[in-house]
């Protein structure tokens, strides 16, 4: 049987790994407890995945702390302002990566990046180039393929290439990853119903320091992406003034099962006692409560929102991304189309095998998912 972890241990690690102590305002406790007692209580780690998920913990709050020290050595970055003009959210498996990573191609834009979403601070001594994060990233990379041989799969990964910047919100222990990651339901339970403002507040100060490491990105607008903000719409829309949702639409009928499928493949990694049917209700009763509440949202702030069809994503997906540019105010040019081109070009040579599954592998159907689905499918399918 594995140790069970303890938040003093790790805050105490955290703090002997940097040298540093102070953490900020200490309202991440409350989540990381949660996440702790769920890990602890639920997610029947492996040996192998007690000790990735100590050391990935760890990593998580010594970035809190270097955060801080950065702030405070270089406070010129609390004056940078980041303009974040659209969060990609639809249900995993929706065609939004595809889309994320289009707009993020275009020269008018910016997105957080594979790379620096796992390393977003210089080490000591690192130049500009960021040789020594790049170069731990395609390692990083490599061992979760080592580990998890079939998801390349079901979603294409790059170690320098667009990435959700729920990962960067990982640090503040309030994100769908760790429930994605593992079988914590009681920390998924918490998270419907966190207040999640203070996590925003904290993910747009990493996006302060993203944008004062790199000067190119003065001038150009930011487009992010995660499922994870359908948790906190209202939110979202707070934190970042004059953002839009983008939202990606297909059959949860569809995207269900495979986002479960995935969710199974990369739990692997930490538990050997993974339950798919488990793991297929759990996450259609979250995505079902997701939408309902996102719907409630939008009929609130209607003019915030732009719809994206998946089918149409497959079959003109430059066509969308031009629409959507142009949605948000930036209408495309001939260098946005280029880049649009040269993407979907390298995208078809990226994709490997098909991803097969069923709905029931997971206790799922495509009718039981048709019902719980339906006011959503009325109004968006």
């Amino acid at each position: 049987m594995t140790s069970s972890l303890r938040v003093d241990d790790l805050l105490s690690t955290a703090r002997d790994k940097t040298g540093l102590t102070e953490f900020g305002d200490d309202w991440f406790l409350e989540p990381l407890g949660v996440l702790v007692d769920a890990l602890n209580d639920e997610a029947r780690l492996s040996e192998l995945g007690f000790h990735l998920t100590q050391r990935r913990l760890i990593a998580l709050l010594a970035d809190r702390l270097r955060l801080r020290a950065v702030q405070r050595e270089h406070p010129e970055i609390l004056d940078v302002e980041p303009v974040v003009v659209a969060e990609i959210c639809g249900l995993p498996r929706t065609g939004s990566t595809l889309l994320h990573r289009l707009l993020a191609a275009s020269p008018k834009l910016t997105s957080t990046l594979s790379w620096e979403t796992s390393y977003p601070l210089p080490f000591p001594g690192e130049g500009p180039g960021a040789a020594e994060r790049k170069r731990r990233a395609r390692e990083r990379m490599q061992a979760f393929l080592d580990l998890s041989p079939n998801f390349g799969d079901i979603h294409t990964i790059t170690w320098d290439g667009p990435e959700e910047d729920v990962i960067l919100v990982d640090r503040s222990f309030t994100s769908m990853s760790f429930d994605s990651f593992y079988w914590v339901p009681s920390y998924g339970d918490w998270l419907r119903a966190a207040d999640q403002s203070k996590a925003y507040r904290e993910l747009y100060q990493w996006l302060q320091v993203l944008q004062w490491q790199d000067p190119a990105r003065a001038g150009r607008k930011w487009v992010l992406k995660s499922p994870h903000h359908l948790t906190a719409v209202d939110t979202v829309l707070d934190t970042f003034e004059g953002c839009r949702i983008v939202m990606t639409h297909r059959s949860p009928a569809r995207a269900v099962p495979s986002y479960a499928s995935m969710v199974c493949t990369m739990s692997a990694q930490y538990s050997e006692e993974s339950d798919p049917v488990a793991v297929g209700r759990y996450w259609s009763d979250r995505f079902a409560t997701a939408l309902r509440e996102f719907t409630a949202v939008r009929a609130r702030r209607p003019d915030r929102f732009v719809d994206v069809r998946f089918d149409a994503m497959l079959t003109e997906p430059v066509a969308q991304a031009r629409r959507v540019l142009g949605e948000l105010g930036l209408a495309a040019d001939d260098a946005d189309d280029a880049a649009f081109m040269s993407y979907v070009e390298r995208d078809k040579k990226e994709r490997n095998a098909a991803h097969s599954y069923t709905a029931e592998d997971f206790g799922l159907s495509a009718d039981q998912l048709d019902r719980d689905f339906a006011a959503y499918l009325e109004v968006y399918l």
